[in-house]
């Protein structure tokens, strides 16, 4: 028997829960030549913003061991460049579009929100709160509960496609800002973005980003998104979907034990184009080898003691189930 890979994220029905991650392919086309996108569950798109920007200043990116800083500042047409120029691209794309969208003010969400739903290309929104590579306001949304619940609660009745909020693992408590997201209608969080990072030149003693800071990710910070993610999924019913590190297949499956509902590729695109494709073959193997009918029968099926679990209001907690990871 062929292994079901189908997993929902809200009303939404991935063929297979391997996505690529916002910022990494573009708008799809970009490879298209290099990756087999109807394989995939689906991409999430260069993030938006209500008006077109150009990006930080250079140098954007710089290779660190093992990982990557960038601070690209979300360079992107604007949201009438999305809809006039994007928007016919991404309809002819052969798998789920998820379009992530950032606002300065909490009317910019709602704008960008309503304009992406009208589109007719979206499956889903991503609700990027969480860069950290464009100004003051760009991580004040998901390292507040309160400021996260205030945009949330704002674009919920906007729109009818599931929204997913994409949270910052720079915080002390990354599950109050999942939690304050579920409470306002999230239909998942996805975690996590880059972690703040810097890189220095000894030689001329200067930044070496243009912008002094940036957002780490990579390998190097698998087992820091791990632990997040864990996190997250004790405190939350709704799906969680899981990144940072991925750069083996392996490491989707990792994720998926972990509790993650659908797995995001990112930076290791730009050395490997096919591990996305690789993640959904390991893990349809991982099933018809484990004689495992499902997908979601993985989904938090991590093995930990309960005195080993996190501890949640004075006890050990264990995975719980959350919504829409049936098929």
């Amino acid at each position: 028997m062929t292994p079901s890979l189908e997993v929902r994220i809200g009303s939404l029905r991935l063929r297979n829960p391997v996505l690529v991650a916002s910022g990494i392919i573009g708008y799809g086309v970009e490879y298209d030549r290099l990756v087999d996108l109807g394989a995939l569950g689906g991409i999430v798109t260069k993030t938006v913003t209500r008006r077109a920007r150009a990006g930080n200043p250079p140098p954007r990116v710089v290779e660190t061991p093992s990982g990557m800083l960038n601070s690209i500042g979300i360079e992107n047409p604007g949201l009438e460049g999305f809809l006039e120029v994007k928007v016919p691209i991404l309809s002819q794309l052969p798998c789920a579009v998820i379009v992530s969208v950032e606002g300065e003010d909490v009317r910019e969400f709602c704008e960008l929100v309503e304009g992406v739903s009208g589109s007719g290309v979206a499956h889903a929104i991503e609700v990027n709160i969480s860069c950290p590579n464009v100004g003051p306001h760009g991580l004040r949304y998901s390292t507040d509960a309160d400021m996260a619940r205030e945009v949330m609660t704002a674009i919920r009745p906007l729109t009818t496609l599931p929204l997913i909020a994409k949270l910052t693992p720079n915080v002390t408590r990354i599950a109050e800002i999942a939690a304050a997201c579920e409470s306002c209608g999230a239909d998942a969080v996805s975690l996590v973005n880059t972690f703040v990072g810097m890189a220095v030149d000894s030689v001329s003693r200067k930044p070496i980003l243009g912008t002094v800071l940036g957002g780490l990710s990579g390998p190097a910070i698998k087992p820091l998104a791990l632990a997040k993610v864990w996190e997250v999924v004790q405190a939350v019913d709704i799906p969680v979907i899981g990144m940072g590190g991925i750069t083996h297949p392996r490491d989707a499956l990792e994720f998926i034990l972990v509790g993650s509902t659908a797995v995001q590729v990112g930076t290791a695109l730009f050395a490997n184009p096919a591990l996305p494709e690789g993640c959904v073959e390991e893990i349809e193997t991982y099933l018809r080898r484990a004689g495992v009918p499902s997908v979601t029968d993985l989904i938090g099926a991590l093995e930990v003691p309960p005195e080993r679990g996190l501890i949640r209001a004075g006890r050990a907690s264990a995975p719980r189930q959350r919504k829409g990871i049936a098929s």
